[in-house]
């Protein structure tokens, strides 16, 4: 089983390993949405959708769909 942004609990950090380019948005990967960067889960919307992260060092709101596209490997603390 794949780990992906959308199984991280609030606060946990991650390494972005792996996506498919055509299923993430170009305004994400113009954003530092890519292979071998940082991402922490911020903060989850009452209904699930969508997901506050911190990105590289950029804050974005992405869908629950996306956020399943993009493995990652969680940093253990």
């Amino acid at each position: 089983m794949k780990t992906t942004i959308s199984s991280l609990k609030k606060g946990e950090k991650a390494i972005i390993s792996a996506f498919d380019v055509a299923s993430i948005p170009l305004k994400l990967l113009e954003m530092g949405c890519l292979p071998g960067n940082s991402v922490e889960l911020l903060q989850i919307a009452p209904f699930g959708d969508p997901l506050y992260l911190n990105i590289n060092g950029s804050h974005v709101a992405i869908r629950l769909e996306t956020a399943c596209e993009i493995e990652v490997e969680i940093l253990t603390k």
